[in-house]
């Protein structure tokens, strides 16, 4: 029996020693593991929350990028009409005043091509005129029958005595 008592003062000794030195290391090992498995476990909750608020921000930055691209869009089509609208404007201006130009131009090339005519006809009808005075004064019996023209023409033109004249108007051809 002694050796069954030196066998269980032996084991309750080891348990001492295990209960005394063991199991607080033991303890400590385990809460330490636990506390960095609990701060493991924090860090990645709080990495989940920041996670859901950055998607939730990138979804509200997307939708504010939707709605101003919109914007922008149809600021751009507002401006593209009005631009159409002003340079169709800007260019009816211009066709008017070249139409405009373009008549004053044919206005003025009338009036000068009407004033060269002009005094092309004049001078071409006063050479003409001289060539027939030339031509009806080149002979004296012409010139006897122009003069006496000219005077019957005038007395028929100062009235009642018109009826005169022929017959003095032979007489003076004779002169």
């Amino acid at each position: 029996m002694a050796e069954f008592i030196a066998e269980l003062v032996a084991f309750v000794l080891m348990i001492f020693v295990i209960w005394r030195y063991v199991v607080p290391l033991l303890r400590t090992m385990v809460k330490n593991r636990q506390d960095t498995v609990q701060q493991q476990v924090d860090e990645a909750e709080a990495a989940a929350a920041r996670y859901r608020e950055a998607e939730a921000k990138l979804e509200s930055a997307i939708a504010d990028a939707r709605s101003e691209a919109a914007r922008i869009r149809d600021d751009a089509r507002a401006d593209s009409a009005r631009i159409k609208e002003e340079l169709t404007e800007q260019a009816h201006r211009e066709v008017e005043r070249i139409r405009q130009r373009g008549e004053e131009q044919l206005a003025a090339q009338r009036d000068q091509v009407v004033r060269r005519l002009r005094a092309e006809l004049g001078g071409t009808s006063m050479e003409l005129a001289q060539r027939l005075v030339v031509r009806s004064l080149a002979d004296e019996t012409s010139k006897s029958a122009s003069v006496d023209g000219f005077l019957d023409e005038l007395e028929g033109l100062s009235g009642p005595a018109g009826a005169a004249a022929p017959a003095t108007a032979g007489t003076r051809g004779t002169n």
